[in-house]
């Protein structure tokens, strides 16, 4: 789950993490108060969006003076934010926040991610902060460090030295980089995230070090353990099929091909979308149903692919161990009585009660094609993908 980088920053702050002064406003009659609060004469406003590259899109506006600073929000609330994140459709801005204006001396990069091959949390950092990490690792990727942390042992002094060493930090800021870089492991294994990145971590002239900049992600499967994080999910910022398909327990993410997919198992899933690819297809979605699902995740399944305008054929690759295939096809009988089948389908039933499964469609009379094997299903369901798009 993502948050908004006030959110992040009003976590990271409880657990010690220095951050600027700021506010969150949603109108621009909040922003003269805002303003007065934070106190100074520089302010910044930045849009809160779930995607990354919001200034190179416009979004962040430095600002001398309240007026300027009103005249910043005019143009952001209610905008449309296009990033490499948000496709071309972009994102809606609905809040801002105004946070203090500093005189920064140095911008420095700093995360934690889940390595998940080396099984273990991992920092990430570089001097090259306030620029795309992907491009300092793809140019110069001797200016980024890599340090794994022993779960066992957890975050040690030694780790913080090397990591303000290869920073360039020295003395008191060294120390207090030390101790941030502490706060953060807290915060990182205490929320079950499984991303925090400040970019950028600032050094002031004032030689503090300030997170400018933060994101954090959380563990989906871990939040029934964290109420308050979980109440931060801002629907707004999610696409409107995902968060339906939430509440029925589905894995569903869309994509932007004309093959939709419905499939049981995350790794049958992506073996799906790839031999749609393989076939000169896109796979419009990516929707596992998981072992214990119900008629009623399904039906809601297929009535997601019927619905999206996008999807021109339906590939349906089921491999019926726990999943019963009875119950997909009462799911999709269950479906086309409120969402017509618009659109050709090609079915893979194969497993616990395939013979069921069939007999139940077969006697509907629903135009189903059916498949043999994978190999089989994406070339009839990406040719049938084509052929509606002639």
């Amino acid at each position: 789950m993502n948050v908004h980088e006030y959110q992040a920053k009003s976590i990271l702050f409880d657990f010690g993490v220095p951050v600027p002064k700021g506010r969150l406003v949603e109108s621009v009659q909040d922003v003269r108060e805002a303003a007065d609060e934070i106190g100074g004469g520089r302010w910044v406003a930045k849009a809160q969006i779930h995607a990354g590259g919001r200034g190179k899109a416009g979004g962040v506006k430095v600002c001398d003076g309240v007026d300027a600073l009103e005249g910043a929000a005019r143009d952001l609330l209610g905008a449309h934010l296009v990033t490499a994140q948000t496709g071309s459709e972009g994102k809606e801005v609905h809040k801002l926040w105004i946070e203090e204006g500093l005189d920064i001396g140095r911008e420095l990069y700093l995360s934690l991610l889940v390595d998940r091959k080396a099984e273990c949390v991992s920092f990430m950092v570089s001097p090259e902060g306030g620029m795309d990490i992907e491009q300092v690792a793809a140019k110069t990727p001797e200016r980024i460090l890599h340090l794994r942390i022993d779960p066992a042992a957890g975050f040690q002094p030694y780790a913080a030295r090397r990591m303000a060493f290869f920073l360039g930090l020295e003395g008191e800021v060294a120390k207090r980089f030390a101790e941030l870089a502490g706060q953060l492991y807290e915060a990182f294994v205490c929320t079950d995230a499984s991303l925090i990145e400040l970019n950028p971590l600032v050094l002031t002239s004032e030689q503090k070090l300030l997170a400018l900049d933060a994101k954090m992600v959380f563990d989906d499967n871990a939040l029934y353990r964290h109420a308050d994080i979980r109440e931060l999910r801002d629907l707004d910022e999610e696409d409107a099929k995902e968060v339906e398909a939430s509440q029925f327990g589905l894995n569903y993410i869309s994509l932007d091909g004309n093959i939709g997919c419905m499939v049981n198992g995350a790794g049958l899933a992506m073996a799906s979308m790839d031999i749609i690819q393989l076939k000169g297809g896109r796979p419009a979605n990516f929707l596992d149903v998981g072992g214990g699902v119900t008629e009623a995740a399904v039906e809601e399944g297929f009535r997601l692919l019927f619905s999206d305008a996008h999807v021109q054929a339906v590939l349906v690759n089921i491999f019926g161990g726990i999943v019963r295939c009875d119950i997909i096809a009462r799911g999709l009988l269950a479906a086309v009585k409120h969402v017509p089948m618009r659109v050709p389908v090609v079915m893979r039933l194969v497993g616990t009660r395939e013979e069921e499964g069939r007999r139940l469609i077969e006697e509907a009379g629903l135009d189903i094609t059916w498949a043999g094997d994978l190999d089989e299903a994406a070339q009839l369901a990406v040719a049938a993908g084509k052929e509606a798009r002639a």
